[in-house]
């Protein structure tokens, strides 16, 4: 007989500034592997003003485009009234913080080619941790 359970992990980690892309996908599937949780949900959060959660393919050209089209759509130079790093919050805003993902057989369940990255929005480096909670049935 099953029974329900919750898990919550930190994970740290370290980055160099904007706009920089984290593969988080393995210490997601890390997190659920050690949780023991056979079906259920994976839910991924950043909790920083300046950093997002997308996901997408980790391949160098597509990661490219995104810094670009980031760059583009809210550029570093711009007529802010919050001093120093508007443009990293305003960059933030545009896409969640959060992601979910259903558990199937102990293991997440991306697409083909999905990856789960963090993007750091901020101007500096700056210490970052994921709130990565596992809840289903073991």
């Amino acid at each position: 007989m099953s029974s329900f359970k919750v898990v919550n992990k930190h994970y740290s980690f370290s980055t160099k500034g904007a706009i920089e892309f984290i593969d988080l996908t393995d210490k997601v599937q890390e997190a659920v592997s050690s949780a023991g949780i056979r079906n259920g949900l994976v839910h991924v959060f950043a909790p920083h003003a300046t950093g997002i959660l997308i996901l997408t393919e980790n391949d160098y050209g597509l990661l490219n485009d995104i810094k670009a089209f980031l760059e583009k759509i809210v550029p570093v130079q711009g007529a802010y009234q919050h001093p120093s790093n508007a443009y990293a919050h305003l960059r933030s805003v545009l896409l969640p913080p959060d992601k979910t993902l259903p558990v199937i057989d102990g293991h997440v369940e991306f697409g083909t080619w999905q990856s789960l990255l963090f993007v750091e929005t901020d101007v500096y480096p700056r210490k970052r941790t994921v709130l990565i909670q596992v809840m289903g049935e073991t």
